[in-house]
């Protein structure tokens, strides 16, 4: 992108402020691991990275570690699609399930970046980092998974852009023109 994803614009507010009111809008409050000086000056809730420079899988185990929650929903800033609909559907399932981590299968795998994790998975996911791995889902296999399949998730999604992330100024574009309108999602 070339610069901070997290502080990109949509409909006047950042990624990072339009996702931390929509999880605070499900779970009753946010916290933003590992965030710039720059996030920092939003007023977000933020906390150190207990594993910097290990992409998401740090900071998931990190969410874990500071939680005084049984589970946490964990969200990536770059999923502007996500709605509060979809996050509450997801908890739900979760509250009611014995699995380590309850998170949507699409078709190119586990959506593990918009998912909930339980207390118990964080000793999983930190043994996992300790052993080298950086792939979240390569971390997933260590855990047991209640997975929400595609007949059921795409109920919340009929235009298939539930989990379509923003990696390239093309995606930002276009989640622009979706959202910048008025058209909000939450």
């Amino acid at each position: 992108m070339g610069r901070e994803k997290a502080l990109l614009e949509i409909g006047g507010e950042t990624l990072i402020e339009r996702m931390a009111q929509l999880v605070e809008s499900v779970a009753g409050g946010a916290r933003v691991v590992g965030a710039s000086a720059k996030i920092r000056a939003l007023g977000l809730q933020s906390i150190a990275d207990d594993w910097p420079g290990a992409g998401p899988l740090g900071a998931i185990a990190t969410a874990l570690r500071v939680s005084s929650a049984p589970w946490s929903l964990v969200v990536a800033c770059d999923l502007p699609y996500l709605t509060k609909a979809w996050l509450e559907h997801l908890a739900d399932r979760a509250l009611g399930s014995d699995a380590d981590a309850v998170c949507a299968m699409n078709t190119r795998g586990a959506e593990p970046l918009a998912a909930m994790y339980h207390q118990r998975a964080e000793a999983a996911i930190r043994s996992s980092l300790t052993q080298g791995t950086r792939k979240v889902t390569d971390a997933l296999e260590k855990l047991r998974i209640e997975v929400i399949e595609p007949a059921e998730w795409k109920a919340f999604d009929s235009d298939g852009y539930l989990f379509k992330n923003m990696n390239s100024p093309e995606d930002y574009e276009e989640a622009r023109a979706r959202l910048g309108r008025g058209a909000d999602t939450r």
